[in-house]
């Protein structure tokens, strides 16, 4: 009688890192682009809508504004005030990814992400081993990958 292996069916953490290539570079640095472009719409909309807002106000108060009018328009700034400082804060964490990529050397591998797959693990396997896989991508090409598939 043959003798039945026991397996199990695991899933795991793959990193995938790319090639830094100069099509990779442009690319990211043009999504980067757009994402601080975008940002910087939302902050001009931000403003628009803050100033009509306390527009709306002053218009429907008495001259000269109360104590209750004054008190809305401080919080309508503060509010834009807040949402212009997380705007600002994003923004600054793209322009600080603009420069690394600016700074990356070609044929460089760097992170990009994670990705999670099944493996099939066995009595005297080295799990260590099969946890460690990488796959490495150039151009939207699988290169290669590394580890115990």
């Amino acid at each position: 009688m043959d003798e039945v292996k026991s397996h199990l069916l695991l899933k795991r953490p793959v990193v995938v890192k790319v090639v830094v290539t100069t099509r990779w570079k442009e690319e990211v640095q043009r999504q980067l682009q757009d994402q601080i472009s975008n940002i910087d719409s939302q902050l001009q909309q931000l403003d628009m809508q803050g100033q009509r807002a306390i527009a709306e106000v002053q218009k429907q108060s008495v001259t000269p504004p109360g104590p209750v009018v004054t008190q809305q328009i401080e919080s309508i700034q503060n509010q834009v005030n807040q949402k212009k400082s997380e705007l600002l804060e994003q923004k600054n964490q793209f322009l600080q990814q603009l420069q690394q990529v600016q700074l990356l050397e070609l044929d460089q591998e760097v992170p990009q992400g994670q990705m999670e797959s099944f493996f099939r693990v066995e009595p005297g396997d080295n799990l260590v081993r099969k946890l460690n896989v990488e796959i490495l991508v150039r151009d939207g090409v699988v290169e290669e990958i590394r580890g115990d598939i």
